[in-house]
Formats: C-alpha cells, sequence, structure tokens
C-alpha cells in the first residue's frame, strides 16, 4: 500500500473514530462511507435499510460475485483512551473497533476499483449496520442483499495477536449466544420477620450459586462452554425483603447438542429449585446470533491465499457472539482474526480504553483484496 493512501485511511478511520453512532442510528456515517465510494466511482446499490451502504464492483454478469462485510456500528461506552482523535460524543465510543472494519472495507473498495477490469465477475461489499444488537445481518438477508452471492468473507480486529498477523481456523470460530432472563416472584416483607415472607435474594442467590455447575458438571471437559450471570435487581431500601427480582446472563456454546444439554440442565434446576425454595420463577430466552461456522474448504483457501501477505496463524475460538453467523449459515463463509495490537494484557474488545493500531489497516484491507480477487477469479 503506498503511503500516501495508507495515510488518507488513517485519517478516514480517525474520523469515523471521533463520530461514533450506536446501532440504526448510523447516519452520518453512512454518508460519510457513500460520500467516499461515489468519489471514487464505485456503484451504490439500492437498499431499504435505513442504515448501512451495499455497494458493487465489477459485473456479475461475468461470473460469479463474493462478498466482502464490515460493521459500522459503535457501542454507548464512556471512551477514556485519551486519543487525540477520540469520541467526540459523550457516551458512544467505537469500543469494539468497527471503525477499523468500515476503513479496512473502504480501502478494499479502492483498491478492487483500480482493478475492476480484471475481475472475471463482481464484489459485493456490505457496509452492516446493528452488529451490536445482532440484527443488522438479519436485515441484510431479507433485503435479499446476498442473492446469487457466492461466498462471504468478514474479519474482526483482535488485540491479541500482533500487527500483521491474521489468524483462522475452520469451523466455529465465534461462539453461538442465548440471552436469558430470570424473573423471580417471592413473598415480600419487613426485614426484621423474614419467616412471614418468601425471600426473593435468598432464592435468587440459590439459583445463581446452582446454576454455575451447569457448566462444570453437565458438560465433558473436552467440549466449551460458558455460564455468566451478569446482572442482579432486588429490593430498593435496608429493610424490606422485596416481592421481586431478577438476573440475566448469557450462555457461549460451539456445539448444537451441548447448547440444548445446557438449557435443559439450566431449566431443571430453576423450576426444582424454585419449587423448593417457594418462588415463582420465570425463564425468558432472548434469541442471539449462532455460532460463526467457517466453511472448510473456503478457509483452506484463505488460509494459503493469505500467507502471500501475512503471517497466518491458527486462531484461538473465541466465546465472543458475532452476527456474521447469520450469513455463514446460509452460504459459504470466512471469518478471519486480523491482530490489531500484539498485547495480550491490552484492553480487549468493549473496553473503554480499548485501542486498535493504525498499524494494522493494510493487512486488513489486503485480507479483503487478495482473497475476493481470488475467489472471484477462481
Amino acid at each position: 500500500m503506498k503511503e500516501e493512501f495508507y495515510q488518507e485511511l488513517v485519517a478516514i478511520r480517525h474520523k469515523i473514530h471521533s463520530r461514533p453512532e450506536l446501532s440504526w442510528q448510523e447516519v452520518e456515517t453512512t454518508d460519510f462511507i457513500k460520500k467516499n465510494l461515489i468519489s471514487w466511482g464505485i456503484e451504490i446499490l439500492e437498499t431499504p435499510l435505513k442504515t448501512g451502504v451495499i455497494a458493487q464492483i465489477g459485473q456479475p454478469e461475468k461470473g460469479k460475485i463474493i462478498a466482502l462485510r464490515a460493521d459500522i456500528d459503535a457501542l454507548p461506552i464512556e471512551e477514556q483512551t485519551g486519543l487525540p482523535y477520540a469520541s467526540e460524543k459523550r457516551g458512544t465510543m467505537h469500543a469494539c473497533g468497527h471503525d477499523f472494519h468500515t476503513t479496512a472495507l473502504l480501502g478494499a473498495a479502492y483498491e478492487l476499483k483500480q482493478r475492476e477490469d480484471s475481475l472475471n465477475g463482481a464484489v459485493r461489499l456490505v457496509f452492516q449496520p446493528a452488529e451490536e444488537v445482532e440484527f443488522g445481518s438479519r436485515d441484510v438477508v431479507k433485503a435479499g442483499h446476498l442473492d446469487g452471492v457466492s461466498a462471504i468473507l468478514g474479519f474482526h480486529n483482535h488485540p491479541a495477536y500482533p500487527v500483521g498477523t491474521i489468524a483462522l481456523k475452520s469451523g466455529g470460530i465465534m461462539a453461538a449466544v442465548d440471552h436469558f432472563v430470570v424473573s423471580v416472584a417471592g413473598v415480600g416483607g419487613h426485614a426484621a420477620e423474614p419467616h412471614l415472607a418468601v425471600d426473593t435474594i435468598v432464592a435468587i442467590s440459590a439459583l445463581i450459586a446452582q446454576l454455575q455447575t451447569v457448566v462444570s458438571r453437565n458438560v465433558s471437559a473436552r467440549e466449551e462452554a460458558v455460564l455468566s450471570v451478569t446482572q442482579v435487581h432486588a429490593g430498593n431500601t435496608w429493610n424490606v425483603l422485596p416481592n421481586n427480582g431478577f438476573f440475566e446472563g448469557t450462555i457461549r456454546t460451539f456445539d448444537a447438542d451441548t447448547r440444548s444439554q445446557i438449557k435443559q440442565r439450566f431449566e431443571e434446576i430453576v423450576d426444582n429449585l424454585s419449587k423448593a425454595l417457594r418462588v415463582n420463577s420465570k425463564i425468558e430466552w432472548l434469541d442471539g446470533p449462532g455460532v460463526t461456522f467457517n466453511d472448510k474448504t473456503l478457509t483452506e483457501k484463505v488460509v494459503e491465499n493469505s500467507k502471500s501477505f501475512a503471517n497466518v496463524v491458527e486462531a484461538l475460538a473465541s466465546h465472543g457472539g458475532e452476527d456474521f453467523s447469520t450469513y455463514s449459515h446460509i452460504l459459504p463463509g470466512v471469518f478471519a482474526f486480523v491482530g490489531s495490537n500484539g498485547d495480550e494484557n491490552a484492553p480487549g474488545w468493549h473496553h473503554s480504553s480499548f485501542v486498535v493500531r493504525d498499524e494494522a489497516l493494510p493487512t486488513a484491507v489486503q485480507y479483503y483484496v487478495n482473497n475476493a480477487i481470488m475467489l472471484v477469479n477462481e
């Protein structure tokens, strides 16, 4: 990559980083992406999506269509990086590096446009909104933007891998996500007379403690699974036993049978322990993304092709969720980790001090460009 273009991409990324927008609110980001694509002569496709951009390079009638996807939304986090290009919006931050992803796809769009005549098909650019709320990808599919697409590529920055590194593996690379909310109703009363009440807080505490045995005592140590309770609410003063409360959290798995087993055991513990403690409990399961699955044949091709410009290593699967899974469940897909720092102790995704190094941009751009060209021209 020429130094002049690299500096242009750095400026683009800093601009996007300083103006983060939450899911389905990415209006300014959408306009900024379109402005750059139009200035480079790239075709913008019509879309019913409120935010996000779908564009295309090449001629689909000449061959197949390969899609490249980047997410564009930010998180409701107060930035504490101290960067000169830090968020200008209080309480909103690109704390997951989607500004980096968006910039990399813009860089790839420019590079692919310069080589458009050599493409034996087309490359579809998917600047996807609302990844953080797990529904953006579904709306992209519903709008028909992957109709006729042969394969799709995506990536996520990864601070644990050094700049210049691409981490890949076939099969599950990011976990299926289940979100649970358990509402617990007891009988309130005076804190001095707990025998006249049915203690909601004691019940919630017992449920949380026993749910920690779901993975440790029901799932094989050879399988990967996580169950975390992340939020607990009950009561509003010091001398009253509350009538009700709730707790919520998440389950992360890579195997369908393990996912089903954990949910079944979860429900058994909540139902039976609630009866023993004389409280009424209700479980609400909230739909999340499935496993982000890398097609074996496609992954092997991308691994070999990427060795020409990056240090390619075997990825460790992440228990984080990713709505790229929507795409990889309906057509062949590859999702990679692009090294963005190289410090295992650096703040990770969704941290208020999370930082991506600009120097990682060339590798991310090449991941898109070189593999898109390889797959289109097969």
